[in-house]
């Protein structure tokens, strides 16, 4: 069941789980994967795929970023340039850990077997990467169970389905989990450092801006509120396993319950339940809810230099409209390093 892309060094105590809008492409998924890769989260988490369909049409992509990976971690560790020069830090890669300790396997894929009696050294320095894996809907939610209640079940309401499945199969593996849309976002640092110290129940939702609720949620048309103007977002979201697994299944009974009111059955939008529901503190009652006053900052073409990007520290970011100019902007930076232009093959 699923597909095991990487397997990680240990086992994790963080999961992320990306979902992918029907509309993703390649090179969207590939960027995606390049920034994850650099940040903090990949030496702390898995990473989960969920696919709209089957995954052959990004298995390739999936497999040859991890190759760059390897080839990044490889390139970078042996090199004696300083870290001011490099897109990637290999030192968080890096675990100094005493071998009793070691932390075990990852659950995904068979258990390896080790002829090791723990002899030799007490504390050995190892790499630490998380395990790359990939379901579709059907393996996640094979009876499509919201089918039911809508004529058409698009992707951002059908993954509210597979979360209960899959949450609770890994409910004793994860302490924090991050629910993120890999379409519209891109991780570049540690977002779960804001909800380590948070109990498990808790879990944080961001901000949309004003200029982008047309998208996203309805619109304030009194301008003199601008407070009651802000929403929230709900590609991402972030907590302990405990709360996002009971905001989901809060969620999903949501969606049903809104599909049987409407006479349409193509009427229930994601953003406005998602806002109904975050604004309900009865329903949410056992959830920990923190909503951020800071929204996601977006980058887009008009983004002066992709290196002010990274120079601000961000740990996440929104993709502008024009994804595509923004993709090019942000392999500009990663070319402009040496190590990277000599990995990526659009950089020759």
């Amino acid at each position: 069941m699923g597909t095991l892309y990487r397997r990680g060094t240990r086992a994790m105590s963080e999961l992320v789980v990306a979902h992918a809008a029907e509309s993703l492409t390649q090179h969207e998924l590939k960027m995606f994967l390049r920034l994850f890769h650099r940040s903090a989260l990949a030496s702390k988490s898995d990473l989960l795929f969920i696919f709209p369909s089957k995954t052959a049409a990004f298995n390739s992509a999936i497999l040859e970023e991890n190759d760059s990976f390897f080839n990044l971690l490889t390139r970078y560790k042996s090199s004696n340039g300083s870290r001011s020069t490099a897109s990637f830090d290999v030192t968080q890669f890096t675990k100094l850990s005493k071998k009793e300790k070691e932390s075990g396997e990852p659950i995904w894929g068979r258990r390896i077997r080790s002829n090791s009696t723990g002899d030799g050294e007490v504390y050995s320095t190892r790499l630490s990467y998380g395990s790359v894996v990939g379901f579709d809907m059907d393996e996640l939610d094979p009876e499509n169970s919201l089918s039911g209640f809508l004529d058409h079940v698009p992707l951002s309401l059908r993954r509210w389905a597979c979360y209960p499945m899959l949450l609770g199969r890994v409910r004793r593996n994860f302490k924090h989990v991050m629910l993120v849309d890999v379409k519209e976002f891109l991780v570049l640092g540690d977002p779960l450092g804001r909800v380590r110290s948070q109990s498990p129940e808790s879990v944080l939702v961001k901000g949309v801006n004003q200029s982008t609720q047309g998208k996203h949620g309805k619109k304030n048309s009194d301008k003199t509120q601008p407070t009651r103007q802000k929403s929230v977002h709900s590609g991402v979201l972030m907590g302990g396993s405990r709360g996002i697994r009971r905001l989901s299944n809060v969620m999903l009974t949501d969606i049903v319950r809104a599909s049987m009111q409407h006479k349409k059955k193509n009427s229930v939008g994601e953003s406005g339940l998602f806002n109904q529901l975050v604004g309900n503190d009865f329903v949410l009652k056992d959830v920990n809810l923190i909503v951020s006053t800071e929204s996601v900052p977006e980058v887009s073409s008009s983004s002066k230099t992709a290196s002010q990007i990274f120079t601000k520290n961000y740990s996440l970011i929104r993709r502008g409209n024009t994804n595509s100019d923004v993709n090019s902007l942000l392999m500009k930076h990663l070319c402009s390093f040496a190590i990277d232009s000599a990995v990526y093959t659009e950089c020759q």
